[in-house]
């Protein structure tokens, strides 16, 4: 009798495997969509990772075609610019020129007059007038000031009294030694009377000449009273004015005068130019002196060279020398600084270049030359003097060459170059 095992309890599983599939069947749900696949459903979460990856390989073949066309070789004016080679490269050039170009020596120098005067009193006396303007220009001769005469007119009146009497004495005494010789010689008198009136004619002559030299005194303590300039210049302040009694032994004086034309200058010059300077002046030579302000750009005078210093500052290896200037437009004032420039000598036929175009290599200085195929070669020059913006080139270059003087930072040995104007290239930096 066969017993059924749905209806009894919980149904018993099947000790063998073979025969469980036909009684769970019919109790699995109908619905084919939701019928169970043999070996199961996969993980929810192993579904997203193959969508994240497949996210990033559609990211990855993005970036990949992106630098891919950047990277490519340009085409049209592009290819045909680089087919090209590189673009020239704009500079200036000039040509290098033959001229003359000065040697100058420049110093740091001061105007120093040649005359400088502190007008004092000669005589102790009563101030009374004072007739010059402060900075008056004066000449010698006139008048600065006068003192009090009258005390010294007293001394004069005196003086001339002292010798009107003494020299009538003087007189009496001539007289009777006449006398006297006449009766020594009819032997009437002693000859000793005679010796004692000739030595009182001797003593009366001397008192006339003590009183003459009183007269000539008193003059010239009148002469005193009376100040004048004793150079021509440039009058200063007024240190004493009328009323104040003046001494011979004040220290300040009333006046100082300067001299202002002409005038001089010191500057100083190294010590190893002196033997050029020397063999000029000792040749006769005339070397010329120019003056300029602080900042060298405005011409003040021209002079000239009038002596060197007798030794040499060892404390700065430099020795001195003066300058004069006519000053006749006085553009020159005493203690002024002024930069002094000695015309040593002039290089006649130099070949002369812009002091732009000199390179410096640790091989020595050089130059770039444009060429004739507009390319620019390294040309070694050897340089003499310098002047200014200019600059004499004594070998490696003949004039003619043209040289370049800006632009030179971006230039190689070979470098294909387009030279422009100057205007062109001021007005190319200038945008």
């Amino acid at each position: 009798m066969t017993h059924d095992t749905t209806t009894s309890g919980a149904p018993l599983l099947p000790e063998d495997p073979q025969h469980s599939l036909p009684e769970i069947g019919p109790v699995l749900p109908e619905d084919p969509a939701a019928t169970e696949i043999p070996g199961g459903d996969p993980p929810r979460s192993s579904s997203r990772w193959w969508v994240g990856l497949l996210v990033l390989a559609l990211l990855a073949l993005g970036v990949y075609v992106f630098v891919t066309r950047q990277g490519a070789a340009p085409s049209g004016p592009t290819v045909r610019a680089q087919a090209a080679g590189p673009r020239p490269l704009p500079v200036t050039a000039v040509p290098a020129k033959v001229g003359d170009l000065n040697v100058y020596l420049t110093g740091l120098g001061s105007v120093t007059p040649l005359n400088t005067v502190t007008v004092k009193s000669r005589v102790d006396g009563q101030l009374m007038q004072v007739p010059f303007q402060e900075g008056q220009i004066v000449k010698a001769g006139d008048a600065l000031a006068e003192i009090d005469p009258r005390p010294f007119e007293v001394q004069l009146t005196q003086a001339e009294g002292q010798m009107a009497r003494d020299q009538a004495l003087l007189k009496n005494a001539q007289l009777d030694v006449q006398r006297y010789r006449v009766l020594v010689a009819q032997d009437s008198i002693a000859k000793q009377q005679l010796d004692t009136q000739e030595a009182l004619v001797r003593q009366y002559e001397g008192a006339v000449k003590v009183d003459q030299g009183q007269i000539d005194s008193a003059k010239l303590q009148l002469f005193y009273c009376h100040i004048t300039a004793p150079i021509g210049g440039r009058v200063g302040l007024r240190l004493v004015d009328p009323g104040n009694i003046t001494h011979v032994t004040d220290a300040n004086g009333l006046v100082v005068i300067t001299q202002l034309q002409p005038i001089a200058v010191l500057f100083a010059i190294p010590e190893d130019n002196l033997p050029q300077v020397l063999a000029k002046l000792t040749a006769g030579e005339s070397l010329p002196v120019e003056a300029y302000d602080r900042e060298q750009r405005q011409k003040l005078a021209a002079g000239s060279l009038l002596t060197v210093d007798n030794q040499i500052d060892s404390t700065t290896g430099t020795v001195r020398l003066k300058a004069v200037f006519p000053n006749t437009d006085t553009a020159l004032f005493p203690n002024q600084f002024v930069n002094a420039r000695l015309l040593l000598e002039v290089k006649r036929g130099a070949t002369v270049v812009p002091t732009a175009a000199i390179q410096r290599s640790p091989q020595g200085a050089f130059v770039y030359v444009v060429k004739a195929d507009q390319t620019v070669a390294m040309r070694p020059v050897t340089i003499g003097v310098s002047q200014g913006d200019a600059t004499a080139i004594s070998a490696g270059l003949a004039p003619g060459d043209l040289v370049v003087t800006d632009g030179v930072e971006r230039l190689r040995d070979g470098a294909q170059v387009e030279v422009q104007k100057p205007a062109a290239k001021s007005a190319q930096k200038g945008r």
